[in-house]
């Protein structure tokens, strides 16, 4: 299971956000497990990273 950071990571992988250079180390264990993908100098989910945020938001909006 994703920790938050991580999904946090991939939202703003999703969003095209950049982000910290602290999170990039982050990222190198996203793309080994399958989530995140590196094109060129940019990175993309893969479609096992689109899934995970996809139902980490459907779990959060049954909280609300």
């Amino acid at each position: 299971m994703l920790r938050d950071e991580q999904l946090s990571i991939l939202r703003d992988i999703s969003q095209s956000f950049a982000f910290a250079d602290d999170r990039q180390g982050k990222v190198g264990q996203l793309i080994a497990d399958g989530y995140v993908m590196k094109d060129g100098d940019l990175f993309e989910l893969t479609a096992k990273g689109v899934t995970a945020v996809e139902e980490h938001a459907a779990l959060g909006a049954g909280d609300a």
